[in-house]
């Protein structure tokens, strides 16, 4: 059995769930987020070994039919609706939240892109921008900080061509509305209000010119490059997230092969078997690396091009193609 862990509102599951079903595979599709609400989980020890039954609405799943596991993008535990103390239901999430990783780095089976621990340590910008540099890639000067005199100081050093972006892209409400902070180019009137900086870490890096933009999928050994002409926008020239869709256009890239190899050896040294890595291509034709996201969205790359990127996400679960 394939086991898939995402929300029900996932679309890169959908895409990769009937090519799946049309080579015969058993596989379940179950959000963690409904656990404890409405989900039984049982952990036996037997030996040193831990055997798991997941119950759910609609199943009684013996972990150990479990071959590969899709660790996609789960909601996160909660407590039942009839548990109304909101104290009490934090209580609970936090102990769902506990088990859930305890039962997650003890089933046995193949993972995708890799068990949650490593995903975490992997997305850490601190960790995969040390990384990359470590693989031979250009990454931009960077400093991540809460210290908002180091704005300052910042600015100097770029002359005054400094991008912000957040550490991890978390959408927040405000006056009920949701909200992200996308890259911004910093300007000198945000040195005027660089106290806010203080609330909250940021990265601040150098503002690299872009010729084009690349998304670049790793899934095992494959490499597939998307290329986004986010300049053609004003909308989309300092993040192309958010704007993208048809704001801009998109081809495949032709990556060179040592580049190619660098982002295999980059997304297998975090441990992972999958990798969305965002790479600026300048005029002069460096490749520079940005930032590696072990579970990026691709689905839409599909849309604008001919990346069969599903087709091989249900290669790995299979197990047609190896970590």
């Amino acid at each position: 059995m394939i086991l898939i862990l995402s929300s029900k509102t996932d679309k890169g599951v959908n895409l990769v769930l009937p090519k799946l079903v049309e080579r015969g595979l058993d596989v379940y599709w179950w959000d963690p987020g409904d656990y404890p609400a409405s989900t039984r989980i049982t952990s036996r020890l037997v030996g040193a070994d831990w055997r798991h039954t997941l119950v759910t609405d609609d199943a009684e799943i013996d972990c150990s039919s479990i071959s590969a596991v899709w660790l996609r993008r789960p909601q996160r535990p909660k407590a039942a609706k009839v548990v109304e103390d909101a104290g009490y239901g934090e209580f609970v999430a936090q102990l769902g939240r506990i088990l859930r990783d305890g039962w997650m780095e003890t089933l046995d089976a193949r993972w995708f892109p890799a068990r949650l621990n490593t995903v975490l340590h992997a997305e850490n910008k601190l960790v995969n921008l040390a990384a990359g540099a470590r693989h031979g890639f250009q990454v931009p000067g960077t400093t991540i900080t809460n210290d908002d005199e180091r704005l300052v100081d910042v600015w100097a050093e770029t002359g005054g061509r400094c991008i912000a972006k957040e550490v991890q892209l978390v959408p927040y409400e405000l006056d009920g509305q949701e909200h992200g902070f996308y890259t911004t180019t910093v300007t000198r009137r945000h040195l005027t209000t660089r106290h806010r900086l203080a609330y909250a870490p940021v990265i601040l890096q150098s503002r690299i010119d872009k010729a084009v933009e690349l998304r670049i999928t790793v899934v095992g050994d494959q490499v597939f490059t998307a290329e986004m002409r986010s300049q053609e926008s004003r909308m989309t020239r300092d993040d192309f997230r958010h704007y993208e869709g048809n704001f801009i256009s998109y081809a495949v890239h032709d990556l060179p092969e040592d580049v190619a190899r660098r982002c295999v050896e980059l997304v297998r040294s975090l441990g992972l078997a999958f990798g969305c890595i965002d790479v600026i291509l300048t005029p002069e034709g460096e490749y520079v690396y940005l930032e590696l996201n072990p579970n990026g969205q691709w689905g839409w790359l599909e849309e604008f091009t001919d990346l069969r990127i599903s087709d091989a996400v249900a290669d790995w679960l299979v197990g047609e193609v190896s970590a």
